[in-house]
């Protein structure tokens, strides 16, 4: 990914298309896209600055909350598959993917192993 302009130069592109410029031409002129041009004139038409939104970020961990009841039905039923797993998260009202699941378990030590000898 890569990173936002700086600010002086959005500042720089905005006031040139103010000023009576083309987008295409002062997106030659500064060395940027036509469509970061465009983009740039959109925010700063929709908020009032140039300043780059907010990039990445932490996704909040949505099976976290039902730890206490994954490890319960784990314990419950161990020849559980991912599948039936999600789909009784998705009668909680949990709506998942498989992997999801899957990442959840993983990262938190949990294993569902039908034959516990095997590693």
């Amino acid at each position: 990914m890569t990173r936002p302009l700086s600010n002086d130069l959005r500042e720089r592109v905005v006031a040139a298309v103010l000023s009576g410029e083309s987008r295409r031409s002062a997106a030659k002129r500064f060395g940027i896209s036509v469509s970061a041009a465009v983009k740039l004139l959109q925010r700063h038409r929709a908020t009032g600055s140039v300043a780059p939104g907010k990039m990445g970020g932490h996704r909040k961990r949505v099976l976290e909350p039902h730890r206490a009841f994954i490890e319960a039905r784990i314990r419950e039923t161990p020849h559980l598959t991912l599948h039936g797993l999600k789909d009784e998260l998705a009668g909680r009202g949990v709506k998942v993917s498989h992997n999801a699941v899957w990442s959840f378990l993983r990262r938190e030590g949990l294993s569902f192993k039908k034959n516990a000898v095997r590693p």
